[in-house]
């Protein structure tokens, strides 16, 4: 066998086994502190290809030892609860939440030093609401990494986003054409696109219910929480490598349309019971749980009242590496 093909199928093992333990609840695995270890891999790449070069069999056994090695101090490392922040998923951040609450009256000084954190920056980016506008559609392209993203409710602005940001210089811009009010939300920092440790940004977007909205997401890596239930939201792209995604969709249109690309993502998606949804997948070696959903046929799920609902979701999911959830409320 060659040990460019023995050294992917140990690390699909690996991630395969790790993905099964934690969706049996066996461990509890924090993605973003491997993710900070990723150029081993590199290492172990350029082992492969020199040792592969010179059909070495001392030099194959010390690049399978180099990878499980790895393999082992990063599944240890996944284990870890982090100390500061969160990036995947939200348990850890509802953890903190809680324990800030339980606090909040006896540590009263000890807030207000955290709220002095020079190492933070508040940030306020806003755009109006202008009538006239309203008639056109409304796009929002949103891209950025290390970031954590959430919906925070509505506003009488067509847009607001607070931003708690370490690092990056983040923008916001308004296009208005002839069919279209175009807003690009976007972080400029390319060093911290992939940049999964602790030193991430949070920024909490409100969005005006009267508008009817296209959202385009690029995120390098991070987690998006966005709960569109409440606003008219025609189409939500997203494209993701290394993310943790949790929309909620509502029925206010008749058509919506739900597309994500993504690598290596834990992505939720809730959809309305009253609404016909039909899903298509291209997802490879992803894992997919569809609950209320019939499959039709390879790579085609649907729910049973498709056909006889007046609103209708159809969603979109290609993913190499991922965990996709699609369920009804």
């Amino acid at each position: 066998m060659k040990l460019d093909r023995l050294i992917w199928g140990i690390i699909l093992l690996f991630i395969g086994g790790v993905l099964l333990l934690e969706n049996f609840g066996v461990i509890d695995f924090y993605w973003r502190n491997v993710w900070s270890f990723w150029p081993v891999f590199l290492i172990i790449a350029g082992l492969n290809i020199l040792f592969n070069r010179n059909n070495s069999q001392t030099g194959s056994i010390i690049s399978i030892a180099v990878l499980v090695v790895a393999l082992s101090f990063l599944f240890y490392r996944g284990q870890q609860v982090p100390e500061h922040g969160y990036w995947w998923g939200n348990s850890f951040k509802k953890d903190i939440e809680a324990n800030i609450d339980h606090n909040d009256g006896d540590n009263d000084n000890d807030n207000d030093d955290d709220d002095k954190d020079s190492s933070y920056n508040q940030l306020n980016l806003s755009e109006p609401f202008v009538a006239a506008d309203n008639t056109k559609k409304t796009v929002l392209n949103i891209s950025g990494g290390g970031i954590s993203f959430n919906l925070d409710g509505e506003t009488d602005s067509l847009i607001n986003a607070d931003i708690r940001k370490r690092h990056g210089n983040f923008s916001l811009k308004k296009l208005v054409t002839d069919s279209a009010t175009v807003l690009t939300f976007s972080m400029e920092d390319r060093k911290s696109k992939w940049n999964f440790g602790d030193n991430g940004n949070d920024v909490n977007f409100k969005l005006n219910k009267a508008a009817t909205w296209d959202v385009l997401m690029k995120l390098g890596a991070g987690e998006a929480n966005f709960d569109f239930s409440p606003y008219k939201v025609r189409t939500f792209r997203f494209d993701g490598g290394a993310a943790a995604l949790d929309i909620k969709m509502g029925d206010l249109l008749p058509i919506t349309d739900v597309v994500v690309k993504s690598g290596v993502a834990d992505v939720k998606i809730k959809v309305p019971t009253n609404s016909g949804c039909r899903i298509k997948t291209k997802t490879g070696l992803s894992a997919k749980d569809f609950d209320g959903f019939e499959k039709l046929s390879d790579g085609v799920y649907e729910t049973s009242n498709y056909k006889s609902s007046t609103k209708k979701i159809f969603i979109s999911l290609d993913g190499g590496l991922s965990n996709f959830e699609v369920s009804r409320y």
